[in-house]
């Protein structure tokens, strides 16, 4: 099994170590990763330039495993990855520094990775953890849990897609979710720069509460959250309903 690893973080982040460490028990390994950190860049292709792919050691990986670096997005990677390197049967892309659950998952580069997998007809899997200015993940112990995992998902059907997130402490077990979706109150804060600049931040202040059943339920209740996704948009109980409502519109007109 040839097993392609990316992220958001970029390729030297220890996450994707991590991650690559787990990974080749399973098959031939080969990390394809942002050159900086594209956090947040979601489902973007690199369309106005050229991008470069360069080879790039890293001691921190397993024996064997290359590693490549990309200027550009996640996206990028995957499809340069999959391009240069034949035969790719599994999309990873993690293990993420920060959740990406609920409203993340819509701009989260961690899942474009695995998004873009499953567009190309792959399995695609994204792995993520919560992280604070405090405290940053505990790769050595979400290692076990990553191996469980994979070894679960890898017994599902072609093509899926997962999106997989990790609590902050040792997990309790796995659970199958929803995705969370939950309003915000969305703020514009401005503020100034050394050089007496005006710059803005963007952020955002849940007004809900954690719906019970949802990854982000599952991740503070203490367990692996597992969320299968489709590529599918379409609200298709909205789209019957406008359906029989222009059907029963004509009828009344007519």
């Amino acid at each position: 099994m040839r097993i392609l690893i990316t992220n958001d973080d970029g390729v030297y982040s220890p996450g994707i170590a991590a991650l690559a460490q787990v990974a080749s028990r399973f098959g031939e390994v080969r990390v394809v990763a942002p050159d900086v950190e594209m956090s947040s860049a979601g489902h973007s292709i690199t369309a106005s330039r050229p991008v470069s792919y360069k080879h790039t050691p890293l001691r921190v990986l397993p024996a064997g495993v290359e590693a490549y670096r990309v200027n550009g997005t996640p996206s990028d990677c995957v499809m340069l990855g999959t391009t240069l390197w034949e035969n790719v049967d599994l999309v990873l892309s993690g293990i993420n520094i920060g959740s990406n659950i609920g409203n993340a998952i819509w701009h989260s580069g961690t899942l474009a990775g695995a998004k873009q997998a499953a567009l190309l007809g792959l399995r695609g899997m994204a792995l993520s953890t919560p992280a604070t200015e405090e405290a940053q993940p505990d790769f050595e112990m979400l290692m076990p849990w990553a191996a469980t995992v994979l070894e679960r998902l890898l017994d599902f059907p072609d093509p899926c897609l997962i999106n997989v997130n990790f609590p902050a402490r040792p997990p309790r077990g796995t659970r199958w979710t929803r995705q969370s979706v939950r309003h915000y109150d969305g703020k514009v804060v401005p503020g100034k720069d050394p050089m007496g600049r005006t710059h803005y931040w963007f952020t955002v202040i849940p007004v809900e509460a954690t719906e019970e059943g949802s990854d982000r339920w599952a991740v503070e209740q203490g367990y692996v959250s597992l969320t299968p996704l489709r590529l599918d948009l379409t609200d298709h109980e909205e789209l019957e309903r406008v359906r029989k409502l222009e059907g029963w519109k004509q009828l009344k007109f007519a």
